[in-house]
């Protein structure tokens, strides 16, 4: 087993990315418990990166520190869900295609409207990096279960999200992001990109351009559809 002293980087930091994986993944349930000198004395660390470690996670939702009872493993319902590190904790999780389901579910409530409105807001600069994106994604498409792929994919729902004009719905970027990281990671993309879903891509960015608001929200809600149907079908097989 890889200790806490042969991973790089602050001692803390692999202490929360360990308790943090544990507790969305079950390894901790929720109401277990955490004895902060006992765990600084089994991981071989001070009590300073344990205190370090439970601000992060306390910061997260994921436990609760008081005195006298000590540290605490909180449910699922006070956990922050839209933190990479949640979200990335729990795609990696046994409950992967629930969660991508979920995260799915509200692409389709963000990204059509950020398309109507990135249709009427996005700059000229904008509307060409959608472009630029597109013609990666088709250049690509028969790896698109590589890294290639998956840039020109994440550039072109960033794009979009930030041409919406809106700095509430950039801030989802990071949902969608870990949406299609999550695909890539763990093996759920298909090695040639489905023709439909590029097709919708390159029609989102043209209606963008064209200012045709109706058109991009439209395509768009077509992709994040493809996307959810490709999950419900690997669910059922």
């Amino acid at each position: 087993m890889v200790t806490l002293q042969e991973t790089p980087g602050p001692l803390h930091d692999a202490l929360v990315e360990q308790w943090g994986s544990d507790i969305v993944a079950g390894r901790r349930p929720a109401g277990s418990r955490i004895a902060s000198e006992q765990a600084a004395q089994q991981l071989g660390v001070s009590r300073t990166v344990i205190r370090e470690a439970v601000r992060v996670l306390e910061s997260l939702g994921l436990v609760e520190a008081r005195q006298r009872v000590g540290i605490t493993v909180l449910p699922a319902d006070r956990w922050t869900p839209y933190d990479p590190r949640v979200l990335r904790w729990r795609l990696a999780g046994p409950e992967r295609l629930d969660h991508l389901r979920s995260l799915g579910e509200l692409r389709s409530a963000v990204e059509p409207l950020a398309a109507r409105l990135a249709a009427d807001r996005a700059t000229p600069e904008q509307c060409g990096a959608l472009a630029a994106a597109v013609i990666g994604m088709a250049a690509t498409s028969r790896a698109a279960n590589a890294g290639a792929y998956l840039q020109h994919d994440i550039d072109f729902h960033t794009i979009l999200l930030r041409a919406a004009g809106n700095p509430m719905l950039a801030g989802l970027t990071a949902v969608v992001v870990a949406v299609l990281e999550g695909r890539t990671e763990h093996e759920l993309m298909p090695s040639v990109a489905d023709a439909e879903a590029l097709r919708l891509h390159g029609e989102v960015a043209a209606a963008v351009q064209a200012g045709d608001a109706a058109g991009a929200e439209a395509a768009m809600r077509g992709i994040v559809a493809e996307s959810v149907d490709a999950l419900s079908h690997l669910t059922t097989t």
